[in-house]
């Protein structure tokens, strides 16, 4: 099996993979924002939530119904800082995804990626990479709604957490995408052989 990849493009294909997989499955777990209501933990993402208060009629008052689950519409996201962080992040994760998937066909298809491709390559990882950055910074922009002021004791703000704590989604989210942009970006340029110059 011929590799269109350096030994700097095998090493660039497989951490773009990990990278682009812990920011992706960072961005869907519902885990960004730890908390509690009515003495059951709450947690929230971007665009799901984990714990959510229901009217029960047989008992004429309110329970939290322990399950996760995203909201019913786009609108429903508790503010727009988060609707813009979904949809920021989410463009993120898919072109890094896109890359990695595209490196790791370049270690079985020979004259895939090229020098060129590699650095154009690189170019979208770190524009990948400073989106999901971008969308880690604006989430804490919607702890001010109403639904993170419930679960935190009332007592958050924009950029202050109150009685809740960052969760590990966060990071994870952050952490591939930062690792995508610093050291990817960089192995990107060194992945791809030389094009052959043929004689004609």
């Amino acid at each position: 099996m011929a590799s269109s990849l350096t030994c700097a493009g095998v090493v660039w294909a497989l951490l773009s993979f990990l990278c682009a997989a812990a920011s992706c499955v960072g961005f869907f777990m519902p885990y960004w924002l730890l908390g509690s209501q009515m003495g059951k933990p709450v947690s929230f993402g971007t665009f799901r939530r984990c714990s959510y208060p229901i009217r029960d009629e047989a008992r004429g008052g309110t329970v939290m119904l322990e399950q996760c689950g995203r909201y019913a519409s786009f609108q429903g996201i508790p503010s727009l800082e988060w609707r813009i962080c979904t949809v920021v992040t989410g463009t993120g994760c898919g072109l890094l995804l896109l890359v990695a998937l595209t490196a790791l066909m370049g270690c079985c298809v020979s004259d895939l990626i090229s020098r060129t491709i590699g650095r154009v390559a690189g170019g979208i990882q770190f524009v990948g990479g400073l989106l999901i950055g971008s969308g880690c910074a604006l989430y804490p922009l919607g702890w001010d709604s109403e639904e993170v002021k419930q679960t935190c004791s009332n007592s958050s703000n924009q950029f202050e957490l109150g009685s809740c704590e960052i969760g590990w989604a966060y990071y994870c989210t952050g952490a591939g995408a930062t690792v995508a942009m610093l050291v990817c970006t960089w192995l990107a340029c060194f992945a791809g052989k030389k094009q052959k110059q043929y004689p004609y």
